[in-house]
């Protein structure tokens, strides 16, 4: 079985037909298939190739059935291609590769048999997120824990990240407890795990964390799996976090025919637990390691290479490789300085329409950002110039949770007859306002024909709701009152900012400390960034309207505009690398809090983008940023100075010898005083001297906004003609009473079982 069996279909040379068009570090990567390999594939060097090439040549070599062969992988779309490419390599041959797919297939898979060792049945089941959230409320609300100050949320991911580097609760340390609920943290995720338990049920992170326990406490179940695989396969081991790496060298330390693919350069998911020393550390966890350098590139020119093989050199923690193509000529990378983050979008829409109008696809145009809050200014701009486009990897920018919420509440603001808004915030955030209330609120609302905010406030203003609910509605209903007030003296996005504060918005977010909640707070900040540049909030929700009303074909070609994380692993014609100043690439949040892992990692996202470029590459960095609702003056990334100067064009308006930045800098103590002179086209939403500028005539310009703001009381229904003070009604809940005071169509009624109440006339009938 072990003995070297040439394919049937090996040319003269001896190498198989499947191998035959590999160049010969690939070719080296294939057929040493004995001992532990490290298969270092740069960007575009074709390791997907290389691999599938590997895993058909041992199944074509007999080497091993391919039920004994593990090939993990990290997306199912991978497995899939992998399987497409090896059936094309061995047709009938490579059918039954029962042990190639995900970590997580692979490992539920094993967990099914095994299931009793960890306390499960064989039948159990994977709970998703919304599952397990649910649960841990249920949990936190158990044990008396503030669940506004300790969410739910902040406890799922910890407990995912504990799961990630392979710790149970047994195993956590005094600081680990520390971090949920001041010493809750240990107590809870083994509460947590003790109620799966019983529920015949794990989470995602249990398939791995229950297998590799399996693997550790019962030496016949590992010494099965090492006997049954002859040879392990890995792909993007750059990505591996420390429970995949563990589960993956116990399984290899027996035969140690393991060969594994990656590359350093391209491990970014630290945040989601990826360890990029799991790769570093290969040759350690196996002496005498072959190590294969794919460098030869197969998707960029000379120059793309060059800037990207530069940037990354001045990473210290790596594996040295240089990539290089047989591919000639090519442009050099353009860095591009611009004034700010609106011309930043104009300039990459004409280079975009120039690139159209020569015939290049849409489909093969790309731009890149550092944070999803980014992309705002590019969907704003190609809805304007008539460019059709998609987000990767999220929503559009006003389709995003959070800005909806924010919409919803400004829609209000602007419009009280606006149900389907109130119905999404009027508990949101979480005010104790349920399902009940709101069905209250509905039956008044259509029985009264008043819109939902003003019926609301009426039941508010009587007995017929819980007392604490009424509070609730009556305190939200007030401030919508005084943000209406507001709104005729403040800017819409000043306003923002106070319902945001207001409502408590803020703080939840603040609270909510899962990965998610600062790109949230992000956006939020980029939505009333956007605001600053309309006058009345009326022109920004038509604005946002007609946004949203941007529907296209799913035919239609495209421009994809992405973050560099969702971009890994594709490629395009053109790619815009946009936002690389510091601050915002690398992020802020690395350069204070990471240290110089972080700031390497930030690099390597760089090296990623720069590598999904085919053709050309343009890097554009912006003088000045609005950021958190303040003009900040940026300078260039550090990233832009290392790029070796003999593959990247600079182009930055020059005045005299100065960049355009540095030129206005010092020309007047006003940074933006040139731009409402030399540019009336940007003066709007530029600095305090246009906030000069339209303070005269404020008040007419907020006419449209005014008009439409009418207090609740200006809907309030007629008052019933057939009650009046003395007569005898009934009520569903209070029973049977006398009419007492009567104010509209409010009643003050002397219930014979309940005593006083104020109800609406419409939740009675006449007695007698």
């Amino acid at each position: 079985m072990t003995d070297f069996a040439p394919s049937p279909s090996a040319d003269d040379t001896g190498i198989p037909a499947y191998a035959a068009q590999l160049n010969q570090p690939q070719q080296q990567a294939v057929l040493t298939t004995e001992g532990p390999v490290l298969m270092l594939a740069g960007a575009g060097t074709g390791k997907t190739a290389a691999l599938t090439a590997r895993l058909a040549h041992i199944v074509a070599t007999r080497r091993a059935y391919p039920s004994q062969i593990l090939c993990v992988t990290f997306t199912n779309k991978a497995a899939r291609e992998m399987r497409e490419r090896v059936a094309g390599h061995l047709g009938a041959q490579s059918e039954g590769i029962p042990w190639l797919g995900t970590f997580h297939s692979i490992c539920a898979k094993m967990l099914r048999r095994h299931a009793e060792l960890v306390g499960l049945q064989s039948n159990y089941t994977i709970i998703d997120t919304d599952d397990q959230l649910r649960l841990l409320k249920q949990l936190i609300a158990d044990n008396e824990i503030d669940e506004k100050r300790w969410p739910a949320r902040q406890l799922a991911g910890l407990i995912d990240r504990w799961k990630n580097r392979g710790l149970n609760p047994d195993d956590l340390d005094a600081t680990e407890n520390e971090s949920y609920a001041n010493g809750h943290g240990q107590a809870m995720y083994r509460l947590y795990q003790d109620r799966l338990k019983a529920l015949n049920a794990c989470d995602f992170g249990d398939l791995l964390l229950h297998m590799l326990n399996i693997f550790r406490r019962h030496t016949d179940v590992l010494e099965e799996y090492q006997k049954r695989f002859r040879y392990i396969l890995v792909d993007e081991y750059q990505d591996t976090n420390a429970v995949q790496y563990l589960w993956l060298r116990l399984l290899a330390q027996a035969r140690k025919n393991i060969c594994v693919v990656g590359d350093d350069d391209q491990s970014i998911y630290s945040w989601r637990g990826a360890e990029v020393a799991n790769i570093l550390r290969f040759e350690t966890d196996f002496p005498g390691a072959h190590v294969v350098r794919l460098e030869q590139n197969y998707r960029s020119t000379p120059h793309i290479l060059g800037a990207a093989s530069g940037l990354i050199r001045a990473n210290s923690d790596r594996h040295e490789k240089t990539l290089w193509t047989e591919v000639n000529g090519g442009d050099k990378v353009k860095v591009i300085g611009v004034w700010d983050a609106p011309e930043e979008a104009r300039r990459v829409g004409e280079e975009i329409e120039r690139l159209e109008g020569e015939g290049a696809p849409l489909d093969q145009v790309a731009i890149l950002v550092r944070a999803q809050y980014q992309t705002r200014e590019f969907e704003d701009r190609f809805i304007q110039i008539g460019v059709n486009y998609r987000i990767i990897g999220g929503f559009r920018f006003y389709e995003r949770a959070e800005i909806r919420d924010a919409l919803a509440y400004l829609r209000v603001i602007a419009q009280p007859q606006d149900d389907l808004a109130f119905e999404r915030i009027y508990n949101q955030p979480k005010r104790g306002l349920g399902a009940k209330t709101l069905e209250k609120m509905h039956q008044h609302a259509r029985r009264t024909g008043l819109p939902l905010a003003a019926a609301s406030l009426e039941l508010a203003d009587s007995d017929e709701l819980p007392k604490r609910a009424a509070n609730t509605i009556g305190d939200l209903m007030r401030h919508f009152f005084a943000w209406r007030e507001a709104a005729e003296a403040m800017t819409p996005s000043d306003l923002l900012r106070l319902v945001l504060d207001e409502t408590g918005y803020n703080d939840m977010l603040a609270n909510d400390r899962s990965a998610e909640s600062a790109g949230r707070a992000e956006n939020l900040s980029e939505l009333a960034r956007a605001m600053e540049e309309y006058e009345t909030l009326g022109d920004f929700l038509e604005h946002v309207s007609l946004v949203m009303d941007n529907d296209r074909g799913d035919e239609e070609e495209t421009v994809t505009i992405m973050t560099i994380h969702a971009a890994k692993g594709l490629e395009f014609d053109h790619v815009f690398c946009v936002g690389w100043e510091e601050g915002v690439f690398p992020s802020q949040r690395a350069i204070d809090e990471g240290g110089l892992a972080s700031l390497e990692e930030e690099r390597r996202l760089a090296y990623v983008a720069i590598t999904r470029a085919r053709r050309q590459c343009t890097i554009l960095h912006a003088a000045n940023r609005r950021i958190y609702g303040q003009w900040i003056s940026s300078i260039p990334s550090r990233f832009i100075e290392e790029l070796p100067d003999e593959h990247i064009e600079q182009e930055t308006t020059m005045t005299g010898g100065k960049s355009l930045w540095q030129a206005n800098w010092s020309e007047n103590d006003d940074p933006f005083a040139h731009v409402a002179r030399d540019r009336p086209d940007r003066a709007q939403a530029r600095g305090p001297g246009w906030q000069r500028a339209i303070a005269t005539g404020y008040d007419t310009k907020q006419q449209r906004l005014r008009e439409p703001n009418r207090s609740a009381a200006s809907f309030a229904a007629k008052p019933r003609s057939d009650i009046a003070i003395g007569a005898m009604v009934h009520h569903d809940k209070f029973g049977t009473g006398c009419v007492t005071d009567q104010e509209g169509n409010k009643l003050e009624i002397q219930f014979e079982d309940h005593g006083t109440k104020r109800v609406i006339d419409s939740f009675v009938t006449v007695v007698g």
